[in-house]
């Protein structure tokens, strides 16, 4: 363990943050986050418990403010991805667009993109129900306010393409995108057992299930939010 020196100056003090989060997103590349400790991640840094927690709350306050820049970062890539409306596939009998071309295939942009974070659908799957279990008040408010903003940013990206859809409408689906992807990510890393007896049943591999799964939820959403006007 490295002596500890209290950095004192504001950009001691942001260094030291960045540190810790770029540990924290080490330690996720190798395992989930419920089975990183904060000890784990204090000796990894180089650092006592007690002097992590001088920069941040919890051990789930990391996680979070990891969570957050992912989200934002993730929220760049697809406003790069949607940048012009997205030219629907076309039916080859027809020669014209299926009757919910457009949110099918902003339904496959979403997915692609979100599949090629595992870190940020790992953290967003433990959102709810582990991280923001043991957060102080003010920082549940900052976080929380920061997570409306993105949720925000990406009902106005959905708006964009599909402008029939209301705001609320819109809203709904930027909110359920992070539902689906909380209940379905699980199931993207069964454990050896389980991908055994799946694979003896006859079920796809986990990673297509989980892309299906999520590319025919989204795109029932949305087409389900634009034919009741939502």
């Amino acid at each position: 363990m490295k002596s500890f020196q209290r950095a004192r100056r504001p950009e001691q003090i942001e260094a030291r943050r960045t540190s810790i989060l770029e540990t924290a997103r080490e330690m996720l590349a190798e395992r989930p986050v419920a089975d990183i400790s904060l000890r784990e991640l204090a000796d990894r840094v180089g650092l006592a418990k007690s002097n992590v927690l001088r920069y941040f709350d919890s051990r789930e306050a990391i996680f979070l403010e990891v969570l957050d820049a992912s989200w934002t970062s993730w929220l760049d890539d697809v406003e790069r991805a949607l940048g012009t409306p997205l030219d629907p596939p076309l039916d080859p009998a027809s020669g014209f667009a299926s009757g919910f071309a457009r949110e099918e295939r902003l339904a496959d942009v979403l997915v692609d993109s979100l599949l090629a974070r595992r870190l940020l659908c790992e953290l967003i799957s433990a959102m709810a129900s582990v991280l923001e279990r043991n957060i102080s008040l003010d920082f549940a408010r900052t976080f929380k306010r920061g997570a409306a903003a993105n949720t925000q940013r990406l009902a106005d990206l959905v708006s964009a393409q599909i402008p029939e859809l209301s705001a609320a409408g819109a809203a709904h689906f930027a909110g359920g995108v992070l539902v689906l992807v909380a209940g379905m990510w699980p199931y993207a890393n069964p454990t050896d057992a389980v991908a055994a007896v799946a694979a003896e049943l006859g079920a796809a591999p986990a990673e297509t299930t989980v892309r299906e799964g999520l590319t025919e939820g989204l795109a029932n959403l949305l087409a389900g939010l634009v034919a009741r006007r939502r």
